[in-house]
């Protein structure tokens, strides 16, 4: 299996290359809370000798419910990610979801990123992939991780080599995600790094009526799992103060000693797969 890398801003990832870290809250809330963690997070990675990209989203436009808050919106929520990626000097990732939106998002992002239900759309992945910046494509829930041979190819025939795949779980019956491991290392022998997302993975969409509930708990337990199969880096959203996040507040890590002793556990575990 050969070892592709990926660059994002002046960070070449993946390959033989230390693990790294793509991060934030789930959707911009304010200036002030992106600040806060980017902040901390960069502490934290600095610490940990990590690759570290900040992750955001301007608009999540699949909530459960008309009513759960999107965030700001594509022009507001890119200004806010631009005074991120300036103030700290951080690469930085958001979602597109319409075909559109891909050229004006690529003038700020260092990383667009293909939601999981968007994988499939071929006008928005040839779109985001001619912006020239590196793109994340989420495997779809309902998909099998041989399928994003295809996805990878409409990516790489719009002439864009920096793609990355992420895994994030499997839907089982209604309501309920399972991770198979295994697509890890399938994915990665399509010829691209391959991230898991540790806690969109403990999901439970919809579960809780209007909004999507979850198992926080479980999401050390699964980015270990991936990490020892092989993933090239871990995708998690973090909040300081879970309950109260504007999107998915049943999953998100909490800014705590906890999340720096996981990352730990993982770069130990990943020097261990790789060696």
């Amino acid at each position: 299996m050969n070892n592709p890398t990926v660059k994002i801003g002046s960070l070449t990832l993946g390959g033989d290359r230390p693990m790294f870290l793509i991060a934030g809250p789930c959707v911009i809330e304010d200036l002030d809370l992106c600040r806060r963690i980017a902040e901390h997070m960069i502490q934290l990675t600095s610490v940990l000798k990590m690759p570290y990209v900040f992750k955001a989203s301007y608009d999540k436009a699949n909530r459960s419910s008309i009513d759960s808050p999107r965030g700001p919106g594509l022009e507001a929520g890119l200004e806010i990610l631009a005074k991120i990626r300036e103030e700290f000097d951080v690469p930085v990732l958001s979602d597109v979801h319409e075909p559109r939106q891909a050229e004006y998002a690529g003038q700020t992002l260092d990383c667009i990123q293909i939601p999981a239900f968007l994988c499939r759309q071929t006008d928005l992945i040839v779109a985001a992939a001619k912006t020239g910046k590196a793109v994340n494509i989420k495997k779809g829930q309902f998909m099998a991780p041989w399928e994003m041979t295809n996805v990878l190819a409409k990516a790489k025939a719009a002439g864009n080599g920096e793609i990355l795949l992420t895994e994030r779980g499997t839907f089982f019956g209604y309501n309920r995600l399972v991770s198979d491991m295994r697509a890890i290392p399938q994915m990665q022998a399509l010829g691209a790094p391959v991230i898991f997302d540790a806690t969109h993975s403990t999901q439970e969409p919809g579960g809780a009526g209007a909004t999507t509930g979850g198992q926080r708990n479980m999401a050390p337990i699964l980015a270990r799992s991936a990490i020892a199969a092989g993933a090239d880096g871990l995708f998690i959203e973090v909040h300081p103060d879970p309950p109260r996040a504007a999107s998915d507040a049943a999953v998100v890590l909490p800014l705590n000693d906890g999340l720096k002793d996981l990352l730990r556990q993982c770069q130990e575990i990943h020097w261990i797969a790789r060696s």
